[in-house]
């Protein structure tokens, strides 16, 4: 970082695309380039069930309040993607990445050094939380357009969002390791370590497609008038509101209600992101080789929903064990089949990135406002999560109604077309 280049050079290196890709090797390559984006971002983000546990004690703050540092990064990753989606359609990916990784590595090391709320919510939530969204929406839309019209474009997409499920299991594997042998400040350094590992492989490797778009609105509103695209939106608002409550809360409840081990407990976290790999992979075959993705999606969606209610019941280390692997794999499908199902709408490779970025910035707001909610139920009912699950749980049922409607008023009722 303190190396000086000439103004020159650092055009070239950071905003100069890289050669035209021609094989389907080089395709492949910029998914395990976006891949490990996600796994700077999401990564972290699916682990925040670590950092929700321990700042609620050691900061003795309600869990609401903590929840506002990890929905407010969730929801920047998603709101941001608006104009960060804009710079690959305008041919400034690496640039973009280059700013996005810099502000994630600030944001994690500045996060070890805070001691007080607010240090946290400017760090971890704000400044972690800008550079993901820089990172994150250009990095799934530039696969998507190198698998354009591909049988595998689906399946490229979701295993860029794996990189949620391996940095979700690699982060809380690091705290479970560190965090009693050294200490918490050095444990979240080490992270940043890791992030820093990952920017230099992603910078060395990464390249857009050549074919830059035309300068024009941020926005294009005209996308909200095509039902099917209005319909997709409401219908992730909705999910979206309930899908982060047991990434947020199985360990506290874990730790709090069923009274486990901090062992226990962490192994959670690592079991609810280690079954989101085949979470994201299966539904994403079975969206490219037989249904397609928006009807592949609205049973994820149902089904995650329905385990959330499912959460109610739960009384026992080995029923929690169970629900988490359940939810962990349908949880994993709503984060994957987002991303695919928003690049399915649309038919325009210069237009992919605006289009997901604006259906990020929807799914950011609910995404925002939808654990603090959930944290602020539980204290209404004096640390019962009743209210919370089935709160959650109406929410994503609701979203996999209103996406049934988005389907047909793609398709009609035509049950066997593919989309």
């Amino acid at each position: 970082m303190s190396a000086q280049y000439h103004a020159d050079e650092a055009n070239i290196a950071l905003e100069e695309d890289a050669k035209p890709i021609e094989s389907e090797w080089d395709a492949w390559l910029q998914v395990l380039v976006s891949h490990l984006c996600v796994f700077n971002s999401f990564g972290f983000i699916n682990a925040f069930g670590i950092f929700q546990q321990y700042y609620s004690t050691t900061l003795d703050l309600p869990p609401s309040t903590i929840s506002w540092i990890g929905s407010s990064q969730v929801f920047l990753v998603y709101f941001v993607g608006t104009f960060s989606g804009r710079t690959l359609d305008l041919g400034h990916y690496r640039l973009t990445l280059f700013a996005g990784l810099s502000l994630q590595i600030v944001g994690i090391f500045t996060s070890s050094v805070s001691t007080q709320y607010w240090q946290l919510l400017l760090s971890q939530g704000i400044c972690k939380g800008l550079g993901d969204g820089l990172v994150f929406c250009p990095a799934v839309a530039n696969a998507a357009t190198h698998f354009a019209g591909n049988k595998w474009r689906v399946m490229a997409i979701s295993s860029v969002a794996c990189g949620g499920a391996t940095g979700g299991m690699v982060f809380p594997a690091i705290a479970l390791t560190l965090l009693h042998r050294i200490n918490f400040p050095w444990t979240v350094r080490i992270m940043g370590f890791v992030m820093l590992f990952n920017a230099f492989i992603i910078l060395s490797l990464a390249a857009s497609k050549p074919g830059k778009r035309k300068r024009g609105p941020l926005v294009e509103w005209k996308a909200f008038a095509e039902p099917p695209y209005l319909l997709y939106n409401i219908s992730m608002f909705f999910g979206f509101i309930g899908v982060w409550l047991a990434y947020f809360y199985v360990r506290p409840f874990s730790r709090n209600v069923l009274h486990v081990s901090e062992r226990t407990s962490f192994n959670l976290i690592l079991l609810v992101n280690g079954v989101g790999v085949p979470g994201r992979l299966v539904p994403a075959l079975i969206a490219d080789r037989l249904l397609g993705p928006i009807n592949t999606f609205i049973p994820v969606m149902l089904f995650a929903g329905a385990f959330l209610f499912i959460w109610i019941s739960i009384s026992s280390v080995a029923g929690v064990t169970v629900f988490t692997i359940f939810y962990g794999f349908f949880g994993a499908g709503v984060q994957s089949l987002l991303q695919a199902a928003l690049a399915s709408l649309n038919s325009d490779p210069k237009r992919v990135g605006i289009r997901i970025g604006m259906g990020f910035s929807v799914v950011g707001i609910a995404s925002l406002i939808g654990s603090p909610i959930g944290g602020a139920l539980i204290e209404k009912a004096d640390g019962a999560y009743l209210y919370a699950q089935v709160f959650a749980g109406s929410m994503m049922v609701a979203g996999s109604f209103v996406l049934v409607a988005a389907r047909v008023s793609k398709t009609g009722w035509k049950l066997r077309e593919r989309v």
